[in-house]
Order: structure tokens, then sequence, then C-alpha cells
């Protein structure tokens, strides 16, 4: 039985939005430029946190490259990856530099209603990044899914530390936490009221 967010009726500014980024096949595809070798882990964190996100009635941002070289239109790359479609409701946004904020449009929605930003997607040390120090200049609450995340190597640097790394600078401007732990954190009813409840539901 689905439950309903109270904080979405008390508190809409503090309900967050979980912002998916890049979640396009370029990164998925073996061989394309931009492809993370170890990327299913991450993939199957951001699944959690998209399924917890619809479940809790927590607003979901689409934000994807579109008009570069690697990602135009219609292109097989630039299309998302299977099973992270937008239904409904969900917010997409275009844009064709790293931060997500360089679309005039994600800036305009998230500075207007100023929620806590959850970001989770590609690349970590690139658009993730990004967005999260443009969302701490715009006096916005940041959290970044380090595992539902990953980077790129950088200068013969490992992959893993460059992720490492980033993951350590971004606490310099919001909360890194893993995806099991923002779940827990953020869902509407502790996990013993709510088996409680549904035990005695189903008496």
């Amino acid at each position: 039985m689905r439950q309903i967010n109270p904080a979405l009726y008390r508190r809409p500014r503090s309900v967050p939005v979980l912002v998916l980024v890049d979640m396009q096949q370029e990164y998925e595809v073996a061989g394309r430029p931009l492809a993370l070798p170890r990327i299913g882990p991450a993939l199957e964190n951001c699944r959690l946190a998209l399924s917890h996100a619809r479940e809790s009635g927590i607003q979901l941002a689409y934000v994807r490259w579109i008009g570069t070289p690697l990602f135009q239109a219609g292109t097989r790359f630039a299309r998302w990856i299977e099973g992270f479609e937008p239904q409904g409701c969900d917010m997409i946004f275009d844009r064709d530099r790293p931060s997500c904020f360089a679309s005039p449009s994600f800036a305009d929605v998230m500075e207007r209603g100023s929620p806590p930003l959850v970001i989770a997607g590609f690349a970590g040390e690139a658009a993730c990044l990004a967005t999260a120090i443009d969302a701490f200049h715009r006096g916005q609450d940041v959290t970044f899914l380090s595992d539902a995340s990953a980077s790129h190597g950088l200068d013969g640097i490992a992959a893993e530390d460059i992720h490492r790394s980033v993951s350590a600078v971004l606490r310099a401007f919001g909360d890194v936490m893993s995806t099991q732990s923002w779940i827990a954190a953020s869902s509407p009813f502790p996990a013993a009221a709510f088996s409680s409840r549904s035990t005695h539901a189903n008496d």
C-alpha cells in the first residue's frame, strides 16, 4: 500500500528534488568515448533512488546533455538508459555545459522553489561536481549520492581514485551519503512504524 509523505503538505520547501544527471546511453555502452566501465553498481543505486523517489512523492528532475558532438538530439547515445525514462510530471531539462544550472529553465525552477537537491548520475567529476558547486553558491542544500554516481579516470589517475576525491571535495559544498542512507533518512515513515501498521492492516 502506497504511503503519502506528510512533508509534502507540512513543509513543501523541505521536500527534496532528486536530480538524475545524464542518465544517457553514452555512459553505458562499451566502447563509447564517455563509457564508464564499472557503471553497473552506480546504475543499480540510481534505480533504488529513483524507485524511492517515486514511492515517496519526491519530485524528479532529469537533466541531460543535448547539442554537444556526443549528444546530438535523436541519436541513440543521447537517449535515456533503459529503465530511466521520465514519466508523468517528471521535469526534463537540456543543457550543453557540465552544470545542470547551465539550463536556464533548470536554474529558474530551482532558484524559485529553492528545494534541497539530491544529486545522482554521471559523471561525478564533471556534471555532478559542477552542479553541486553551483547549487551551493545559490544557497541551496545539496546531497550527493556518491554510490549512485561514477567518474572517469583523468591524467593517469584511476577512475575509482578520481571518484573518491570528487566525493571528498563535495563535502565542502554539501552532504555526501550512500543511497541506502539517504533512503532511510528521507522515508516518509520510520520502518518500524510502517511495519506495525502493515501487520495490523492484514490482521
